[in-house]
C-alpha cells in the first residue's frame, strides 16, 4: 500500500496540474470573446452613427430647399410693396413679409443645428473608425497569442496525461474515479496525511480506532470529514509541539462528532 500511496501524492501533483491547465485551456478564449464583443458593439454602433449621418445630411437638404423657398416668397411679397395703393393692403403684405422673414430665420437656426450635428457626427464617426481599426489589430494579435498559448498549454495536457497513463495501472480503478473527484472538488489535494490523530486536510479529530486502521495501511481509508485519502506519518519531535498547539486550538474551539461528516455523495463517490 505504500507504494500505492506514493504513486497517488504523485498523481495528485499530475491531476491538480491537469485540471489547472483545463480550466486555462478553457478561460484563455474568454479574452478574446470579450474583445470580439467590444468591436462588434463598436461596428454597429459606426453602422447607426453612419445612417444617423445620411438622414442628418438629407434633413439638411431638405431645410436649405425650404429656405431657399421661403427667400424668394419674402422678396416675391417685398417686389409688391411697390404695386399697394391702400393702408389696408399695406399692413396686410407688411405681414406677409414679417411671416415670411421670421419662418426664414427658423429655418437658417434649424439648419445652423442641423450642420453642428452633422459635423460632430462625423467627428464621431471619425474617431470610431480608428478606434475600430485599433481593436481589429488588437483582436488579430489577440488570436495569435492565443492559439500560440493554447498550443502550447494543449501539448503541456498531453504529456501531463501520459504521465497519468504510466501511474494508474497498479491503482483499483473505482479508487482513480474517486481520487479525481476528490482532487476536482478539494483544490487539488486528495491525499493528506493523519497526524497523531488529526486529518492534515481538515484538522478534524478522528477516532482512534479509525486512525489505528489507517496507520495499518491495509486498505485505503477516507476521511469522514473532508473525504480525502488518509495515510499515517509519523511527525518529528520538534513539530510536536507545534502540533499539540494546535491540536488545543481545535479542542477550544469546539470538538467535531461524526454528526458533522461529508456527505460522500457529494462527490460522487
Amino acid at each position: 500500500m505504500q507504494e500505492i500511496f506514493e504513486k497517488l501524492k504523485s498523481l495528485q501533483v499530475i491531476l491538480s496540474t491537469k485540471y489547472t491547465v483545463q480550466d486555462e485551456i478553457r478561460d484563455i478564449p474568454r479574452t478574446l470573446e470579450t474583445k470580439i464583443e467590444l468591436l462588434n458593439r463598436g461596428k454597429k454602433n459606426y453602422l447607426e452613427k453612419n445612417e444617423r449621418l445620411k438622414r442628418t445630411n438629407d434633413e439638411l437638404k431638405s431645410l436649405r430647399i425650404r429656405l431657399d423657398d421661403a427667400e424668394k416668397i419674402r422678396e416675391n411679397y417685398e417686389k409688391q410693396m411697390d404695386l399697394i395703393t391702400t393702408q389696408r393692403e399695406y399692413e396686410a403684405l407688411d405681414k406677409e413679409i414679417n411671416d415670411a422673414t421670421e419662418k426664414e430665420q427658423q429655418l437658417r437656426k434649424a439648419i445652423l443645428h442641423k450642420e453642428k450635428t452633422l459635423e460632430d457626427l462625423k467627428y464621431q464617426l471619425e474617431e470610431q473608425e480608428e478606434l475600430m481599426q485599433l481593436q481589429e489589430e488588437e483582436v488579430s494579435t489577440e488570436q495569435q497569442k492565443m492559439q500560440q498559448i493554447l498550443s502550447e498549454k494543449e501539448n503541456e495536457l498531453v504529456g501531463l496525461e501520459e504521465q497519468e497513463k504510466e501511474l494508474i495501472p497498479d491503482i483499483d480503478p473505482e479508487v482513480i474515479f474517486k481520487f479525481e473527484r476528490i482532487i476536482k472538488n478539494k483544490s487539488g489535494v486528495g491525499i493528506v496525511p493523519v497526524h497523531r490523530n488529526v486529518c492534515t486536510g481538515c484538522h478534524m479529530s478522528l477516532p482512534t480506532q479509525f486512525v489505528n486502521e489507517v496507520r495499518e495501511g491495509n486498505e485505503f481509508r477516507f476521511c469522514p470529514y473532508c473525504s480525502r485519502i488518509l495515510f499515517y506519518e509519523e511527525i518529528a519531535d520538534s513539530e510536536e509541539a507545534i502540533f499539540e498547539s494546535d491540536a488545543e486550538d481545535d479542542e477550544d474551539s469546539g470538538e467535531a462528532s461524526f454528526a458533522d461528516l461529508v456527505d460522500l455523495d457529494e462527490f460522487d463517490l
